[in-house]
């Protein structure tokens, strides 16, 4: 079976989705929906796709799945459009940025009984996935202290900040997925901080461009989780997980693993520059496994509720930041 797709956007994540799907055996990219017409036709023209509107590739019968990579604020309706159309549904992160808006779009999809993956590409990154290898495994024993750096080369306009949700919503959100997917256990606690020290425009759009986030679970398990929107030196992509018997990380990807080394010491190729680059190999990985979910009726490694969850953390990390005090969740 040919798992048949339709992309919603052609931005920078649509666009990786369409490389993953293009080049994902048993898939087939068929319609794209593009509102800005050059987009449009610049990804028409590359994959051979038809051009589309919502309502058309809702009504087809040749579009078996969607790949939703439309602004946040779109998402949810387009979960329930095509759960109530009998599509299957790939949806970037967030769901959206009202938790009470996201659990009413997963119980339209839970009484249409439709298939949804949220995207939480890192899952399927292959370091990331072999770290978790070994967890499952005992390797390292009973998970103690995990913890997760992600920075980013530069920050966004704040034009996008004032849009997003703001960096625990647009961009720790990613680490709160890989929080509890590591950690084997939710989260109960949420301690934040968060400051300024990269753009003050950020700051006067009510956001910080600098946080830092711990996590607690029932047991005692820990999470800590550093966030900034200025790396110098590329795209900062590091995880470790500590445990009762040992210990298991993934260091950061560059350029390529040529080293030099000389008198005055030793020199490395740079980082990957963004994620593009650095999750390439994880995009294609995640559309993989929807495809083999959907086709052999499976769960998706994905779903609904870990987006709300890590929405949920989100907001606890967001009122924590703001307050000073720690949350504990519901």
């Amino acid at each position: 079976m040919t798992l048949r797709f339709a992309i919603l956007g052609a931005g920078r994540i649509g666009q990786a989705h369409a490389r993953a799907i293009s080049a994902t055996p048993g898939a087939a990219f068929v319609a794209l929906y593009e509102p800005l017409e050059e987009a449009a036709a610049s990804m028409a023209q590359r994959y051979g796709c038809d051009l589309r509107s919502t309502e058309e590739i809702a009504a087809s019968d040749d579009i078996d799945a969607v790949a939703i990579c439309t602004p946040t604020d779109t998402h949810a309706d387009l979960i329930e459009t095509f759960a109530k159309a009998g599509k299957a549904i790939f949806c970037e992160k967030p769901v959206d940025l009202s938790a009470t808006r996201v659990r009413e779009a997963l119980k339209t999809v839970e009484e249409t009984n439709a298939t949804l993956m949220v995207g939480f590409n890192r899952r399927f990154d292959p370091d990331f996935m072999a770290v978790k290898a070994a967890i499952d495994a005992g390797t390292v024993g009973d998970v103690e202290m995990v913890n997760i750096i992600s920075r980013d080369p530069g920050a966004p306009p704040v034009s996008y900040i004032k849009v997003s949700g703001g960096i625990f919503r647009d961009m720790t959100i990613h680490d709160f997925d890989m929080a509890r997917w590591l950690l084997g256990e939710e989260p109960v606690t949420v301690m934040a901080q968060g400051s300024n020290l990269v753009d003050p425009e950020i700051g006067a759009a009510g956001d910080w461009d600098s946080v830092n986030v711990i996590l607690k679970t029932a047991s005692g398990r820990q999470a800590v989780i550093s966030n900034s929107r200025r790396a110098t030196y590329g795209y900062d992509q590091r995880i470790e997980v500590h445990g009762s018997k040992g210990m298991a990380s993934a260091a950061n990807r560059h350029e390529s693993t040529v080293e030099v080394a000389g008198a005055g010491g030793y020199a490395r190729p740079p980082l990957l520059n963004f994620f593009m680059d650095r999750y390439a190999v994880a995009y294609a990985n995640e559309i993989a496994a929807f495809v083999k979910a959907v086709v052999e009726g499976a769960p998706t490694p994905t779903t609904g509720q870990d987006g709300l969850k890590a929405l949920e953390l989100a907001d606890a990390a967001y009122e924590s930041a703001k307050t000073g005090k720690a949350v504990t969740l519901a």
